[in-house]
């Protein structure tokens, strides 16, 4: 064995020393030059005069075209750098202060927890009832809108966070029961909060099963099952409905012989 691949190993080495031996020589012909020519070229040197010549490799395309990614609409776009932050809105002595104050009390150097708080109190306000409503059904709403925008922004620049994409399917999940109740409970609202928020609310997608035979022989069991249990039902409560009336006769009949007998 080790001389057999000795054998192959050396008319493998003699092979390609032929072919380059023959290309040196510029003789190469038939399939020797079209794998050499497929995989190398031959190029000359700066100042060669022809005698010297070298082999350089061509270079594989193993790397791709980087694909353009598509410009995500941020939610924030529209807060612009000059407002101030929520905590000092309010606050009359923020708009006389100088510039350098100002930029650190306004969003111009804004972290995006910071931004994103100035965000959710935006939402609330378009939804709220009042002042002094903060944890109603439409606040809620709002405020899982927020976060749900700020997810879908965050896994446009990271495909891959499976946490995050986890957390954006369940407060997707926990806003569309909401919807559902609300629009059950109170269509009005409803309709304002979808609209003021820019929420499509769609319907979830019906279930359909496929109907085997042990599907079907399973559900007429359940029936016949639930069937039985309803005529028990029915028979004990007709029983103790007997034996209640038989005890409001007795109590009527003893009632009516005490009355007898203190008569007599």
């Amino acid at each position: 064995m080790f001389l057999k691949s000795s054998v192959k190993s050396a008319a493998a080495v003699f092979r390609t020393w032929s072919v380059f031996s023959g290309s040196m020589s510029g003789k190469v012909t038939g399939a020797g030059a079209g794998r050499l020519y497929s995989n190398t070229h031959l190029s000359r040197p700066h100042g060669d005069t022809g005698t010297e010549k070298f082999i350089n490799q061509s270079v594989r395309q193993y790397a791709r075209a980087a694909r353009k990614k598509e410009d995500f609409q941020s939610q924030l776009q529209d807060l612009s750098p000059s407002m101030l932050k929520h905590e000092y809105a309010n606050v009359p002595l923020a708009h006389t202060v100088d510039d350098v104050v100002k930029k650190l009390l306004s969003l111009e150097l804004a972290s995006h927890s910071e931004k994103l708080r100035l965000k959710k109190e935006q939402l609330i306000a378009k939804v709220q009832k009042d002042e002094n409503d903060h944890n109603s059904t439409e606040v809620k709403v709002a405020i899982l809108t927020a976060q749900i925008r700020n997810f879908q922004e965050h896994l446009h620049k990271h495909p891959k966070d499976k946490a995050n994409k986890r957390w954006m399917l369940m407060s997707i999940d926990r806003r569309n029961k909401i919807l559902k109740v609300l629009r059950r409970t109170h269509y009005a609202a409803f309709e304002r909060v979808c609209q003021e928020l820019g929420i499509t609310y769609t319907f979830p997608p019906e279930y359909y099963r496929r109907a085997t035979r042990r599907w079907l022989a399973k559900k007429a069991l359940c029936i016949k099952v639930f069937k039985e249990v309803q005529k028990q039902k029915a028979e004990q409560r007709s029983k103790m409905r007997q034996s209640l009336q038989a005890q409001k006769t007795e109590v009527t009949r003893t009632k009516s012989t005490d009355a007898s007998g203190t008569a007599v």
